[in-house]
């Protein structure tokens, strides 16, 4: 497996829009040599009888049946309301006619 060099994480870095050092550079390099190979011999395992998975057991959907059902007027929803006009919620201004 060819090995990642400096200037290949210093483009992945410039990519992640990180500002790294020339001594990070020098140090990460080999570090990311270590992971790569660990990936790779991971992969070496794997053998053609077994079928790529996300999860070693099936997944089901959990989710209900989406049924309608009797919602609150407007004059329920807003019967709590500390203010309201026009069939909404009456707040106070937080930007200013500059925004």
């Amino acid at each position: 497996m060819p090995e990642i060099s400096r200037d290949e994480v210093r483009h992945l870095a410039d990519l992640a829009r990180i500002d790294l050092s020339d001594a990070e550079l020098d140090h990460l390099a080999p570090q990311l040599n270590v992971i790569l190979e660990s990936v790779a011999s991971i992969q070496g395992v794997v053998g053609d009888d077994v079928p790529p998975t996300s999860h070693p057991l099936p997944l089901t959907n959990v989710f209900r049946d989406d049924v309608p059902e009797p919602c609150l007027t407007a004059e329920q929803a807003l019967s709590g309301a500390p203010a309201a006009e026009a069939q909404r919620f009456s707040v106070p201004r937080i930007l200013g006619d500059e925004q």
